[in-house]
């Protein structure tokens, strides 16, 4: 019985060793590390100024291969905008549309319009991507497990070619050509890094880090990925204050009924 005890201990120790040996050689993506962002929790908001921001980032990065179809121009009114500033962003964009013969055309965009795709189609995305289309960002926040966080990660989360360990380039097959990325699964990613530092001019002022870049676009994308959430969440406090002072209410009227009954 004890030998037996003792072979079934050696072997559970082997198949663990394996198995810590294949998950090795297989690699893991690390967790992206947790940021505070301004709209978590109960009572958060949107940073309008980061998602002013990050509107930029996208407009002046972003937008030229990914798509945000589900939001129009107009809505960039929520973020803190003004209607005559909208307009002034979106002044040099045309969208396509047909004329009163029903011949396409591209007219300048207007308020109503939703953001301008970058290509015709998806096949189209996937020719001038190296056969892969581009996500569309419109609810990327809230698909990616991780959230907020993986996103702000991703961004950051390049590593050059020149430094990486010989371990790495040998685990995934690394080339000078591939994209690697420390929290993207499997590594090695088709993006490019999108952002650098001084890859836009802020026209607040703001330095123009890397981080920084990362930070706004992720809360632009949070808010495009919720554009209702602040809404939401002040329906949710008003709806609780209410069920509170029904629960204070019907407990004065129990205790004005029963009154005389004890």
């Amino acid at each position: 019985m004890r030998r037996l005890i003792v072979s079934g201990a050696i072997a559970l120790a082997a198949l663990v060793a394996g198995a810590g040996a294949v998950a090795i050689a297989a690699g893991t993506e690390a967790h992206p590390p947790h940021r505070h962002w301004h709209f978590q929790g109960p009572f958060g908001t949107y940073d309008r100024a980061a998602a002013q921001r990050g509107y930029q980032v996208y407009a002046e990065v972003c937008s030229a291969c990914h798509s945000l179809s589900l939001l129009a121009y107009r809505n960039l009114i929520e973020i803190g905008l003004t209607e005559n500033q909208v307009k002034g962003l979106i002044k040099d964009i045309t969208v396509p549309d047909l004329n009163d013969d029903g011949q396409p055309i591209d007219r300048p965009a207007r308020l109503s319009d939703r953001f301008r795709k970058p290509f015709p189609n998806e096949l189209a995305a996937a020719a001038a991507n190296n056969g892969k289309a581009p996500p569309d960002l419109s609810v990327i926040v809230k698909a990616r497990e991780g959230g907020a966080d993986y996103i702000y990660a991703l961004l950051t989360g390049y590593v050059p070619f020149d430094k990486l360990t010989p371990a790495q380039i040998k685990e995934l097959n690394v080339v000078k050509d591939d994209n690697y990325n420390t929290y993207f699964p499997g590594h090695r990613i088709a993006m490019a890094p999108p952002l650098s530092d001084d890859k836009v001019t802020y026209v607040d002022g703001t330095k123009s880090t890397l981080d920084q870049q990362a930070s706004d676009v992720t809360e632009f994308l949070a808010w495009a990925s919720e554009p209702w959430m602040e809404n939401r969440k002040r329906t949710g406090v008003r709806v609780i204050l209410f069920l509170l002072a029904l629960a204070g209410l019907m407990y004065a009227v129990k205790r004005q009924v029963w009154a005389n009954k004890h």
